[in-house]
């Protein structure tokens, strides 16, 4: 089964903001950064060209996402998990300092709060393995994600990018991509797929797409 790109509607852009040749991406990330790998693939490939991913930032000083920053000799950080306040206020004066113009979740565990989503005042993207509004949610992250599938007998799953507002994977979706679900799959075996099939496919694509739209006049973020 072939899954569908279903864009979104809506233009992104910040209103009075200096309009850059390319926008600048920081990507947040808290494990392995397999879709950090995606994204930094489809920059060298060419296929993100309105953006660049120039920070990463990680709330895990263990996260091999942090190996593959250096590698792509991209600059990063990391926010450890102490207080949320604290970590909240270290991501945004990042975000500052490095004059970011998007920021992506991609395999961000913590939540960020209803504060720190008010008081950004870039867009945020999430990729969530799941075709929302199914298995999403607080609660609802990694292999936690393709078990509930699995449990509920879905034959279809999928991969989701979302604008981030306060509600967990409540924001304005951009991109989905289906993805067949097979009689002998397994959390492990079915999460692989999605991620091959569906995350490193969209994650790119939208990232383009709102960098792209950050770069034209008018409009403002999703959410």
């Amino acid at each position: 089964m072939k899954g569908l790109l279903l864009p979104s509607g809506g233009m992104v852009g910040m209103g009075g903001e200096a309009r850059r040749e390319r926008k600048r991406v920081a990507v947040l990330v808290s494990g392995g950064g397999t879709n950090l790998q995606a994204l930094l693939n489809a920059q060298g490939e060419g296929r993100i060209a309105a953006g660049e991913i120039v920070t990463v930032i990680s709330d895990n000083p263990r996260a091999y996402a942090l190996e593959r920053a250096k590698r792509a000799g991209v600059k990063s950080y990391v926010v450890e998990r102490n207080k949320r306040e604290v970590l909240e206020e270290n991501i945004l004066r990042i975000l500052r300092e490095e004059e970011i113009d998007l920021l992506v979740l991609a395999g961000f565990i913590t939540i960020l709060s209803p504060d720190f989503i008010a008081a950004c005042t870039i867009p945020i993207i999430n990729v969530h393995p799941s075709l929302i509004p199914s298995f999403c949610g607080r609660g609802f992250y990694g292999l936690k994600v393709h078990r509930a599938a699995l449990d509920y007998g879905v034959k279809v799953t999928g991969a989701t990018v979302h604008f981030v507002n306060e509600i967990p994977d409540g924001g304005e979706i951009i991109f989905q991509r289906a993805v067949e679900v097979k009689d002998d799959d397994t959390p492990e075996s079915l999460g692989r797929r999605v991620m091959e099939e569906a995350e490193w496919v969209l994650l790119p694509l939208a990232v383009e797409k709102v960098c792209r739209e950050l770069g034209e006049d008018g409009g403002t973020p999703g959410g």
